[in-house]
């Protein structure tokens, strides 16, 4: 039992070392930034899904880590569920369905909100019909910042 607990609290500190070890961005909460640590409440459309409002006017916005789409929620156990509300609200430039995938973590940055003052952005592919090619867009579960489509995209009404 002993070497079963040891190998998962060395395997947990390696994965964690080599996650934090990657390249990290200036991302921080800076509200002057549009960065925030507080809880923002967002309108909803339904239970699964936000009511965005605007389409931004910042070409990199999502498409970037340096911009990632702030959707907040893990210090209240609902990050992964935030981004799926972000992305449920998305739909392609003629309204298509869009239809995403999460392909995993990367870009360590510095947070309050995270663990050891340390987040991960998630990094989903966008599809819909007529697309060329996939769309990746970076979304950060630990801040808040206010919600807009990427260029790109229309969202629910």
């Amino acid at each position: 039992m002993k070497h079963v607990l040891f190998a998962f609290v060395a395997f947990t500190a390696l994965t964690f070392s080599s996650c934090t070890g990657s390249k990290k961005t200036a991302q921080s909460n800076n509200p002057a930034n549009g960065e925030t640590g507080q809880r923002i409440h967002y309108a909803m459309l339904d239970q699964q899904t936000f009511a965005l409002t605007t389409i931004t006017s910042d070409e990199s916005y999502g498409y970037s880590q340096n911009t990632a789409i702030k959707v907040g929620g893990v210090k209240e156990s609902s990050g992964p569920f935030n981004e799926r509300r972000f992305l449920n609200a998305l739909l392609g430039p003629n309204g298509e369905t869009i239809t995403y995938m999460r392909r995993g973590s990367c870009c360590a940055f510095k947070t309050a909100n995270g663990f050891n003052n340390v987040g991960l952005l998630d990094i989903y592919e966008v599809i819909y019909e007529g697309l060329d090619k996939p769309i990746t867009l970076y979304i950060n579960m630990y801040d808040y910042g206010e919600l807009k489509a990427p260029k790109g995209f229309t969202y629910r009404k």
